[in-house]
């Protein structure tokens, strides 16, 4: 498999990430072709940084809070494209073709690029919020963390950089890119539903609901971590 077309720099925010971890990396280097993996670690308490670093990834220490990690990952990468991803998504095969599709674009450099939310389940349920998911990324102009981002290092920069957020820095990166300039893609983005699994499918969507509603209605974002969980 050649190598990607433009430098990438894959960055992971983690916490106590060990039991998803494996393959997640896993999916990446399968493809990654010389791509940068960072892995920003918020003070696992379990195997984390010892499995992300045996998968290839260079590991850094930042606070907790998926924004402040996130920005610390940028801060440390050096490439001309970045791809945030959760460490509980895993990337369908084939992912590369189509990152380095979008980062040969003409346009590449002014919009961002998000994958197909999908569950690790084959319930029903899964199956309607991945669609509920694809309505609100395609309609609202609001992908989440879990389908990854991919975007411009420069364009970022430009739009304010990552959101210091310990939640919904997802949502307000989205806004600052804005929906004109998000491309979805059709390789999935597979994600874990152990949350869904435990929570319960309807409990769990109806929190993550009230979360959005909450930071629209502009609670502040450590106050709907709390409610998170």
């Amino acid at each position: 498999m050649s190598a990607l077309p433009c430098s990438l720099a894959i960055i992971i925010p983690a916490l106590d990430a060990a039991a998803y971890l494996p393959a997640t990396l896993a999916a990446l280097r399968a493809e990654a072709n010389g791509a940068a993996i960072i892995l920003v670690d918020g003070a696992s308490g379990d195997a984390t940084r010892a499995l992300a670093e045996a998968g290839g990834a260079r590991v850094w220490l930042a606070g907790r809070g998926r924004g402040r990690q996130l920005a610390a990952g940028v801060g440390a990468a050096r490439a001309e494209f970045l791809l945030l991803l959760h460490a509980d998504t895993t990337l369908a095969p084939g992912w590369s073709e189509e990152v380095a599709r979008f980062m040969t674009a003409p346009e590449a450099h002014a919009r961002a690029g998000y994958f197909r939310f999908t569950l690790d389940s084959e319930a029903r349920a899964a199956r309607w919020l991945a669609g509920l998911v694809a309505w609100r990324a395609r309609v609202l102009g609001l992908p989440y963390g879990d389908q990854g981002l991919l975007v411009a290092a420069e364009f970022l920069a430009e739009r304010g950089g990552v959101p210091l957020l310990p939640l919904m820095e997802d949502v307000a990166l989205s806004r600052r890119i804005g929906r004109a300039r998000l491309v979805a893609f059709e390789t999935r983005a597979i994600t874990s539903a152990v949350r869904w699994r435990r929570d319960g499918w309807l409990r769990r969507s109806a929190r993550n609901l009230l979360c959005l509603g909450l930071y629209h209605l502009g609670l502040p974002p450590w106050l709907i971590a709390r409610l998170y969980g």
